[in-house]
């Protein structure tokens, strides 16, 4: 099964992520812990990206394709793959179906974990006091909560008109949006 998480940054998504690899065996893709990665190993990428990371903008669509697709036979021989952070447009979702399609699959299930803005404000501020993560930082969030809002919320209506959309409500309990994404994946099954 392949799955997208969505909602915007701080949502819970990296936490529901981490829970399915362990109880599902399946492989996380995130965008966000593949580009930290990169930055972190000193590569050409990882240079390239830190910039437009610290600023909070979007890295291009090339190159997340293109650490998405290296990591596709992991995922596919662990029988599905979790999206997370990706695809955060309507071009990256089109290439993703191609992508799968080429490869005789396609994305099944897609959850919106509903949230609150407001909400997720506090939850990063607290977030960044912990993890000091540079792209936590509160003006940084703002500007990833800013373009979520503006460029990929805008694809719910996309996989909505292909009846992969599921909505679970992302602020109850860690337990609770696990019982909610559990469910919308067994009814897939």
């Amino acid at each position: 099964m392949n799955l997208i998480l969505f909602g915007p940054p701080a949502a819970g998504k990296g936490t529901q992520a981490k829970r399915l690899v362990e109880t599902r065996k399946m492989v996380q893709l995130s965008t966000g812990d593949m580009l930290r990665a990169a930055i972190a190993s000193g590569s050409d990428l990882g240079k390239r990206v830190e910039g437009i990371m610290q600023r909070g903008d979007l890295v291009s669509d090339e190159i997340v394709i293109e650490l998405i697709e290296s990591r596709l036979p992991e995922a596919e021989a662990a029988g599905g793959a979790i999206f997370d952070g990706f695809p955060r447009t309507l071009a990256q979702a089109e290439a993703l179906d191609v992508m799968l399609k080429g490869r005789g699959s396609q994305i099944d299930l897609v959850i919106r974990l509903k949230v609150d803005d407001e909400a997720l404000k506090q939850r990063i501020a607290g977030r960044f006091a912990e993890s000091g993560r540079p792209d936590d930082n509160p003006e940084s969030f703002g500007v990833r909560l800013g373009a979520y809002n503006a460029q990929t919320a805008p694809l719910l209506p996309y996989y909505q008109g292909q009846g992969k959309l599921v909505e679970v409500d992302g602020m109850g309990a860690i337990d609770a949006v696990a019982a909610g994404i559990d469910a919308a994946m067994d009814a897939v099954r």
